[in-house]
């Protein structure tokens, strides 16, 4: 899939509004063109997804938990405690 460029600025235009457009280009996909006097330097783009990019387990279980006990209620007996002082 093609990236589509909607950006074009200056060197110095980026190197003052870095952060900013970094973000832009991670949240909305948008490359940047970089120009030096009137002449392409550089590109900056959104990463190529890959299979590596997948989310861990854990990472797709995240906020599908329901707790069940009551907060102050412990899976560890009273005397698992006492061991500790």
């Amino acid at each position: 899939m093609p990236t589509t460029i909607k950006i074009v600025i200056s060197v110095t235009e980026f190197r003052a509004h870095c952060l900013e457009l970094i973000r832009q280009v991670e949240a909305g996909g948008e490359a940047v063109d970089i120009k030096r006097h009137g002449r392409l330097v550089a590109r900056l783009t959104p990463p190529v997804s890959s299979p590596n990019d997948t989310p861990r387990t854990w990472e797709t279980l995240r906020g599908s938990g329901v707790l069940l006990g009551d907060p102050e209620e412990s899976v560890l007996e009273a005397s698992a405690f006492d061991a500790l002082r």
